[in-house]
């Protein structure tokens, strides 16, 4: 019979392993405070920060040598509300962060994105164009400055991981 608690204890650490190993190929690292969050309270933080909902909508963060593009679509093209708050969100969020200003990531996320320092204190350098598509929007995020691009690579990779869009992690 004291084989059985050792088993037990044997398939305890072998699950916590296998979590942890899971955890590490999905990009979650332990010194991430976000890890602590349940999916639907950044959902229901991005709700309130984004104005529109965060599963009626399908978002990208890409990485590109120059920068990047945070793209926002609704799911379903006729919905014009979604699809006016998802544009109207993107306007607003190319001028905030031209002026240096990211407080809705940070309260939809609950931490300082990695890159959102270095962003603001270079925001002359990095230029932010908003661009429409047929079913909502992107901002183009562009700089000559390659610590701003550095600032501006870290904060996507980090918005990738967080909402697990999938996106590549790499510059292409």
């Amino acid at each position: 019979m004291k084989s059985i608690p050792a088993f037990a204890a044997f398939l305890l650490f072998g699950s916590m392993t296998a979590a942890q190993q899971t955890r590490s190929n999905e990009g979650i690292h332990a010194a991430c405070p976000i890890m602590h969050q349940s999916d639907s309270d950044l959902n229901h933080r991005g709700e309130q920060g984004m104005g529109f909902s965060q599963t009626a909508t399908t978002h990208h963060f890409l990485v590109k040598p120059d920068g990047g593009v945070i793209q926002v679509e609704v799911n379903d093209a006729s919905d014009a509300g979604q699809l006016a708050d998802v544009r109207m969100h993107l306007h607003h969020i190319a001028a905030a962060f031209q002026q240096g200003d990211f407080d809705i990531p940070m309260f939809v996320h609950d931490t300082t994105p990695p890159g959102e320092p270095e962003m603001k204190a270079l925001r002359g350098q990095i230029h932010y164009t908003v661009e429409e598509t047929k079913t909502g929007g992107r901002v183009v995020i562009s700089s000559i400055n390659k610590d701003a691009v550095e600032a501006v690579h870290q904060f996507l990779i980090f918005q990738i991981q967080e909402h697990k869009t999938g996106d590549p992690l790499q510059v292409p």
